[in-house]
Formats: structure tokens, sequence, C-alpha cells
């Protein structure tokens, strides 16, 4: 971070000298998908008014919650005075667009004024140089002509307006669509999202009891909901794995006190792994669920054995203790062998590199401390119970459950005798199936589809839409909004956002982009997947002319920095622009034709439309102006020129 600002303000003074505010940066992926989104929307206050509310009371107290990154405001309004110039009326009093531009930064000043300290008494002077409306600024006397005063309303239209009037946001409900202020909130990287969003949502109730009555706040999009169901998923998995195990075992064993020895190691061997876990600062996701999943089976798996070594041992006459002593010492080093050797296949994903390496990471330390665990339970634990709590076998009465399936057991064992014998006696045969099996085996794993990892169904997917360089606002205002509304009405959507312009157009590189966020209806409630969604809206999107729109389910995990409206990016580079730009197209037309790619786009732009100006120099001279005052009249004339702050 201090790399990052000492940078910042090296490169400071190359930058333009009219800029509003200073240059800022943020720890943040500007690549990572909002965790949250907040609509605030009413049917009667002014949009800038919302906007007050949004940045004002919601952003900035949002923004100090422990792993909130930054709040992005979209489709932002706020307040502000446009004076609209007419160059007739200028022309014909004489004034230039630099004397208006004076003249409005000198009568609204906000400075300190001091104070009046008498003998008795001290006053603060405060005096009344801020102008806090357009009814404030119309009477501005801007210049003298003819002996009268030329004020502000007489050369143009000033209007109560906003900042930037070429962005707006939209929230679409099956009860229609209204004008909105959308929060989109970014989490650290590295922070958990549930607590993030928690921290988030606890502060909700404060804010619409502080909010007017006529302010609606709705969540948009809720990350944490899909990462909570899944969790969940996995927490029940891991519950009925459990069941099944002491359910497999119970039913192999046929006695309670053998059945209850093994299962006990899986809480000792879990509860010990989540101690670890502590220690290394890791959280219950679903990576480490699935670990502590796949480590159930290998955890029982030494104390199944222990304790099958021991129970042999009583059979032949010797009593508990005694048979578990002779049975532990006879398998412990076995069974310290299987815990290494089950350990060791997941050392290489602890040491893989790059991003599986980082992703897979927490999950080999978690499946390796549980086995490891789980040996240690077994050569002790495991043992110890045994010796307390079975029973010699001549002391047991054998029950009709044990019967019944004792004879399914035996059944069992002849027919693998068969099979056996049936095996070794041809044994040329065994070996072509078994190699027939293996180039199976390799065909398949050369011919089977491969990815990074699988997609995810979060009830959410995103639009994004790219209309023709240099088309104007209003038109991409046309354009979104008639998308907005096909995509609204799907059975399977509950609610969206869209914006254009602002920060959606500088996140996706231009004015002539926009953004759709779909809210779909929950996974039970829809027939349709997120990906059979897509491929649905996919042709009745593309019907829609002078607009281009990319559809996308978000990706699990993020990787890059760059903001795509693509699954997958190729980037290209090459001193030699003409050639890159070229190459650049080549390389589209060729990805165009593999099977199964659709949207192929690419960020070029160089193709808006451009007005050339061309300065006389001579003539500017005779007229005592130079390059420095056209430029600058230009840009108070067309540009977003900030020439005092209210």
């Amino acid at each position: 971070a201090v790399d990052v600002q000492a940078a910042i303000t090296q490169a400071s003074r190359m930058l333009p000298q009219g800029m509003p505010t200073p240059p800022t940066f943020t720890k943040v992926n500007p690549a990572d998908q909002p965790i949250l989104y907040i609509a605030l929307t009413s049917p009667t206050l002014p949009l800038w008014t919302l906007d007050e509310y949004a940045e004002t009371r919601l952003a900035q107290r949002v923004s100090m919650i422990s792993g909130v990154a930054q709040v992005q405001v979209l489709g932002a309004q706020k307040y502000a005075v446009h004076v609209q110039m007419d160059p007739n009326a200028m022309a014909s009093r004489q004034i230039g667009i630099n004397e208006v531009q004076t003249a409005l930064t000198n009568w609204n000043v906000n400075l300190p004024t001091g104070a009046i300290v008498g003998p008795q008494r001290a006053f603060t002077l405060q005096a009344s140089g801020q102008l806090m409306s357009a009814g404030d600024y119309r009477p501005v006397v801007v210049a003298y002509r003819g002996g009268a005063p030329v004020r502000l309303e007489e050369l143009g239209n000033i209007i109560d307006s906003v900042e930037d009037d070429k962005t707006a946001s939209w929230y679409y409900t099956h009860h229609g669509s209204s004008r909105a202020i959308v929060l989109a909130i970014q989490r650290q990287p590295g922070t958990n999202t549930i607590e993030v969003t928690d921290g988030v949502k606890h502060l909700i109730p404060l804010f619409k009891s502080e909010l007017p009555a006529s302010v609606n706040m709705d969540i948009l999009y809720d990350r944490s909901d899909t990462i909570r169901e899944s969790f969940n998923d996995v927490k029940f998995t891991m519950v009925l794995t459990l069941g099944l195990v002491v359910g497999v075992i119970f039913l192999f064993l046929r006695n309670i006190s053998a059945t209850t020895i093994p299962s006990l190691a899986l809480p000792f061997s879990i509860v010990g792994t989540f101690a670890v876990m502590y220690l290394l600062n890791y959280s219950l996701d679903n990576l480490s669920m699935m670990a502590l999943i796949l480590s159930i089976g290998f955890v029982v798996d030494d104390a199944i054995v222990m304790l099958e070594n021991i129970v042999r041992h009583i059979e032949m006459g010797e009593q508990p203790l005694e048979a578990s002593l002779r049975g532990s010492g006879e398998i412990g080093f076995t069974i310290v062998s299987m815990t290494l050797s089950l350990a060791a296949v997941f050392i290489p994903v602890l040491f893989m590199g790059g991003v599986l390496g980082r992703l897979f990471k927490e999950f080999a330390i978690t499946i390796c401390v549980a086995i490891l665990i789980s040996g240690v339970v077994s050569v002790t634990l495991t043992p110890m119970l045994c010796s307390r709590f079975l029973r010699a076998a001549h002391e047991e009465s054998r029950s009709w459950f044990y019967r019944v399936t004792e004879r399914f057991f035996e059944g069992m064992l002849h027919v693998y005798d068969v099979s056996l014998t049936w095996v070794l006696r041809y044994r040329p045969v065994t070996m072509a199936v078994s190699a027939v099996v293996l180039a199976a085996t390799l065909y398949m794993f050369v011919t089977i589809p491969k990815g990074f990892i699988p997609d995810q169904d979060t009830d959410q997917m995103q639009v994004y839409t790219e209309a023709s360089q240099g088309t104007s606002y209003y038109q991409m205002v046309d354009y979104e909004q008639r998308i907005a509304d096909l995509v609204s009405k799907d059975a399977n959507v509950d609610s969206l956002m869209a914006s254009v312009g602002g920060t959606t157009a500088s996140n996706l590189g231009g004015p002539n982009y926009g953004e759709l966020v779909v809210h779909l209806k929950p996974r039970s409630k829809r027939a349709l997947g997120v990906n059979d969604i897509i491929k649905e809206l996919r042709p009745k999107l593309a019907g829609l002319a002078g607009m281009r729109s990319y559809l996308l389910n978000p990706p699990t995990i993020q990787i890059g920095g760059q903001v795509t409206k693509s699954l997958y990016q190729f980037s290209m580079q090459t001193p030699d622009k003409a050639e890159l730009y070229a190459q650049t197209d080549k390389l589209m037309k060729l990805v165009e034709q593999v099977p199964g790619v659709d949207d192929v786009a690419s960020d070029v732009a160089v193709q808006t439309p451009q007005v050339n100006v061309t300065i006389d120099r001579d003539k500017a001279a005779v007229m005592n102006v130079n390059a420095n005052l056209i430029e600058n009249a230009l840009y108070d004339a067309y540009g977003p020129r900030w020439v005092s702050t209210i």
C-alpha cells in the first residue's frame, strides 16, 4: 500500500490541473463480483436526495465494516447545478465562456471569515458566500455591459441536476421498474463472505429506521445465501456419511459395543482436525468440509483393522485386556504405515504451485491432519476401549440378527471362493480383461471433457451489453431498457438491476457498455438451471437490433484482475499497434470457428466517431487568444467542467 501511494504521489504532477478529486486506491480485485447488491428506490423523492442517503448514510457506514473493500454506487446521482450556456446570448453581449466560469468560481465560495473579538464578547463571522441551488445562481452578475449588469440567467439555462447525468440504474421486479441507486459491496481478498454480509445485513434495520418512509431498501442479490445452502448441503452429506459408515460397521460386526469403538474414532479425529484448523486460521468452507467428508472413510479404516485383530484374539479364547495388548502390538506398525502412506498421497497436492496449489492447499492440509490424527486414535484409544468394553466370545449369546446375517455372509464368502477359483484357473483371460480395462481407462481419460472448476448455480447471472462505438447515452438507455424488459419477463427471473454509464462504463471500458445483474428465483422454484436459462435467453437477446448481449454465469472463483464480459480471456501485446489490431481480428475469426464457443468479443475500441478541430494559430494570435484558451473553452462548452463546489 505504501508503494502504491508513493507511485500515485510521484505521478500526480503529470495529471491534469482541473481534476476535482485526487486519485485514490482500494485493496480490492476489480474483477471480483460484489457479494451484496442493495437497491434504493423512492416513488416521491428526487434521485439526488436518494443518492445523498446512499452515499453519506449507507455507503460510508458499510465501508467501515471489517472485510468490506469498497462500496460502488451504481447509477450515482450526486446533486449539482448545471449551467447550460446559450452561445448566441453570450455572443450578443460579447461575453466569453471563460468569464462565466470565473464568475461562478468567484461568486460561490466557502472560506473562513474569522471572528470579531471585543472586550466582553466574541463573534464568529459567517458570510453568505455559498450558493446552494439553481435559484441562487440565476441572479449572479457575470459582467457589466453598457453600465447594466448581465446576469447568469440571461446567458443560458440554470437547472437543478446531478454531477453525471449520463449514468442511470434501474431496479426491475415483477411489479414493475423504477430508477434506483444501487450499492455494490465488494469484500477484501481472504475475508469470509458470510461474516461480511452478516455485518452489512445487521445494519439494514438501523438504516431503514433512519430513512424516510418513502425510501424502499431491497437486497437485490446476496452471495452468502447460496454459500450457506451449499455449506448446509455439505454438512448434511457429512452427517449422512457418518451414519452410513456406522451402519455398515454394525452390519458387519453385529455388535453394539464393537460398533461403538471404531465409531468413536470419527468424532475424535474430526474434533482434533478442527483444533489444528483453528490454529492455522482456517475456516469451515466447502473445500475443508469436502476434505473432512473424504477423510471419514480413511479415519475409520485404521480403527476397524485394529478392532478386527483384537476380536480375532478374543475369539481364540484370550481375555479382552490380553487380546488388546497382543492385537495392538501385532497390527500397530501396519496401521502406522497405512496412515503415513495415505497422508503421503496428498503431500504432492500440498506443494502444488499456481492457482490450483493455492486453492487446494487448505484441502490437502485438512485431510492429512485428519488421517494422521485417526492413526494416533487407532493405536491408542481403540485398543483401550477394546480392553474395557469387548466381551469374550464364550460369554456372548448370538442374536437372531447375527445368525441370519451370518448365513448371508457365508453365502457371500462362497461366491467369492468360487469366483476366485475361476480367476486363478483362467489366468490369461484375467490378464486380458485387466489390460482391456486399463486401455479403456486411458481412452476415457483422454476423451472425457475436462475443465477447471464446474459451473455452479448461484441464483445469479450477468448480462453485459455492448452497443457500437459512438452510441449516445440516450440511445444506450433505450437499448438497455429494452433488454432489461425482455429479461425481467422470463419466468425464472426474480429481480434485476440494469445500469449504464458511470461506474459501469468505467469498469467495462467505455460508455457504450451496460450491465444487468439478474437475480434468479431459488433453484427449487424454477425448472431450469442457470446455464439452461442462458441458452434460452441468448437467441432472444440476439434478436434485438443495435446491441450485443453477453450472458455469463459468474464463475465460482474469479482468476485475474481484469473485468471482462466473458468466462475466458486471451491477452495479446506488441509494440506495433497496427499489427496488434490486425492480429486481434484474425484471432477473433479463428476463435469464432471453435465448436461450443459463443459471444467472442474484443476490447479494442478504435472506431469511436471523432470531430477534429484544427486551430489556425495565426488568426488566434490576431484575436489575442491561444491554444490553451481555445481548448479550455471547448472543454467548458462540451466537457463535464467542474467549476465550483457546493
